[in-house]
């Protein structure tokens, strides 16, 4: 899979990782996934990702506290944010955060966001069309 941006998608809930990771997969991205922000700040996989996808709410280390904790360290990885709660955003989007998604999304939303977040990117790569 040399070549594709690895999208890193980081959820507790086994379905929405696995869809999105399939997702993905279908669009010619490459995928990792993480049930925890704590697993994807210990993984190599944090080295080489060019887009993070992380739900908003999860137990210990939350969506936006993995995006912040990457921006202190010097790793500005264009994130998406999903979650259940739209009152949420606001906090989001003041914090640097790409692309925000309301559960349930679109798979094409999900697509449109991670392609944006790329295209954002300091680190120009291609990026695949569906």
């Amino acid at each position: 899979m040399a070549g594709k941006p690895l999208v890193a998608i980081v959820d507790d809930d086994n379905s929405i990782r696995t869809g999105a990771r399939d997702l993905l997969k279908a669009a010619g991205f490459s995928t990792a996934t993480f049930e925890d922000a704590e697993s994807f700040l210990a993984s190599a996989s944090r080295a080489t990702t060019a887009c993070l996808v992380a739900d908003m709410r999860m137990p210990g280390m939350t969506g936006l506290e993995l995006y912040e904790a990457l921006v202190a360290s010097g790793d500005r990885i264009p994130t998406v944010i999903i979650t259940a709660h739209p009152e949420e955003w606001t906090q989001a989007r003041e914090a640097g955060i790409t692309c925000y998604l309301i559960k349930p999304f679109a798979p094409d939303e999900l697509l449109e966001c991670v392609r944006e977040a790329l295209a954002k990117s300091q680190t120009r790569r291609a990026i695949p069309k569906s």
